[in-house]
């Protein structure tokens, strides 16, 4: 997944873009990226409105369906994994009038026309900019049984928020606001200089007003006519069951305001696992290793095994070899989408006295040659001897 772009760069809008800004940026794209309509165009050119008309199809998939972005804003790919899938292009792209007929209700003409789906040419003015604050990484530490169940944990983050003495404005009065007079309000300048080719003109940013294309002349004494001011704030946070090490889960609008009150960043939460006493994880299962006697291998016993509930008695039957495995089903993690439980295997190993008295040896001598402490392959014992061997 590390060659795939966010689903929301992909269509060209922002985390908080509402159903039918979904629609429309993906409208956007398909009539743009359509093979169709690069059917005289050079194969590199082909292949990447391929390309470009897959991904934002995939995107569009995950984006349109509530439940599914909601687990992509969470975990991100890790959560929509194979979810993407919402458009077969095996038996090819389909022609571009269906597709949008049937997303948006019918209501266009025919394939040519695409002059007339309005809003997409290069004329018209150029949008009003919107800030976007950075996001803000930290960690929280989980134990295995928080992961298990579920926890709410508060995290302590430093983060720019909005100035209190003037309501994120950078000034008190309004009136103090002005159009930068150097960019006309554009944030860019514009240089034109005469070369051997020909005229050229470049495009910089604004040096007055740093390309926000407005000036304050009466900044806020409180936060130097940035508007943003630094604190630090305790969040809280819900992780649901079934997260793993290392999964990063997105906060929305939880990370550092955005300069002129625009949309705030993300809190990313990474998880990080608290080693288990006893317990090793992988995946949704648990693993859980039991040492026991020569002597309960062989007469039989009874152990406690614990588990994400309690401890669990495990009854151990007599003539158990070293590395029987035993499985507790569903004693494991939940999955993170809800479905189901893993399961907890416990390995039994038995261990042998080093050192013996020299009663202790007397008794076993004479019941070495007792078939009973004989190996004997023809029995039940074969296939466990077989599966020892080959681990070698």
């Amino acid at each position: 997944m590390a060659d795939k772009r966010d689903y929301y760069e992909v269509l060209g809008i922002t985390k908080q873009a509402s159903a039918d800004e979904i629609k429309s940026a993906y409208r956007k794209a398909a009539i743009k990226w359509h093979p169709d309509k690069w059917v005289d165009g050079t194969e590199q050119e082909k292949k990447t409105a391929e390309d470009k008309f897959k991904e934002a199809s995939e995107a569009y998939s995950v984006l349109s369906d509530p439940d599914k972005r909601a687990k992509y804003d969470q975990f991100g790919f890790a959560g929509v994994d194979g979810a993407g899938g919402g458009f077969d292009f095996s038996q090819g792209f389909g022609n571009l009038n269906d597709i949008l007929n049937n997303l948006f209700g019918g209501a266009f003409g025919g394939f040519g026309g695409f002059s007339g789906f309005g809003g997409f040419g290069g004329s018209g003015g150029s949008a009003q900019r919107t800030y976007r604050g950075r996001d803000i990484r930290t960690r929280v530490k989980l134990t295995l049984e928080e992961m298990a169940r579920g926890a709410e944990k508060e995290v302590s983050i430093e983060r720019n928020r909005p100035c209190p003495e003037c309501g994120g404005k950078g000034t008190k009065n309004a009136s103090d606001i002005k159009t930068c007079p150097t960019c006309k309000g554009s944030g860019q300048v514009q240089h034109v200089s005469n070369t051997l080719f020909g005229r050229t003109m470049t495009y910089t940013t604004c040096p007055q007003c740093n390309g926000e294309g407005k000036v304050v002349s009466n900044p806020c004494r409180h936060c130097g006519g940035t508007g943003l001011v630094r604190k630090r704030e305790t969040v809280k946070v819900t992780i649901p069951a079934g997260v793993e090490d290392g999964m990063q889960l997105s906060i929305r609008s939880e990370g550092h305001s955005a300069p002129h009150n625009g949309t705030n960043g993300d809190l990313l939460v990474i998880v990080e696992a608290i080693e288990h006493q006893y317990l090793k994880r992988d995946g949704n299962n648990l693993y859980y290793t039991a040492l026991i006697s020569a002597m309960d291998a062989m007469l039989g016993t009874t152990i406690s095994v614990p588990t994400l509930e309690g401890s669990e008695s495990l009854k151990v039957d007599a003539g158990t070899q070293s590395g029987t495995i035993v499985r507790l089903r569903g004693k494991g993690m939940p999955s993170l989408n809800g479905y189901g439980k893993g399961d907890q295997y416990v390995k039994i190993l038995v261990w042998m006295p080093r050192k013996l008295s020299r009663q202790e040896r007397e008794k076993l001598e004479e019941m070495r040659s007792s078939n009973s402490f004989k190996p004997d392959l023809s029995r039940e014992d074969k296939a466990w001897f077989e599966k020892e061997k080959n681990i070698f």
